[in-house]
């Protein structure tokens, strides 16, 4: 299990990489790539094989990121 000690450590945002767009260690993978190809169907090991520069706690890394902006941002929906 990571914890977020961990994830602040593999995911980045820095204003030079993807338009400051929270990114995978700094690399040009960014956390919304990495969720759209987990909803696109693709497996861990896919992905791990189309991208050989990422690692398994990289993309759960990713999932965690986006349980917590989930979890601790208010939205409001229109209806």
């Amino acid at each position: 299990m990571m914890d977020s000690e961990n994830v602040l450590q593999r995911i980045t945002i820095d204003p030079n990489i993807c338009f400051g767009k929270p990114t995978v260690r700094g690399m040009r993978y960014s956390v919304e790539l990495i969720l759209e190809l987990l909803s696109s169907g693709m497996s861990y090991q896919e992905i791990l094989d189309d991208y050989p520069s990422l690692e398994k706690k990289d993309i759960l890394a990713c999932i965690m990121f986006a349980n917590n902006i989930v979890r601790y941002k208010n939205f409001q929906y229109a209806v």
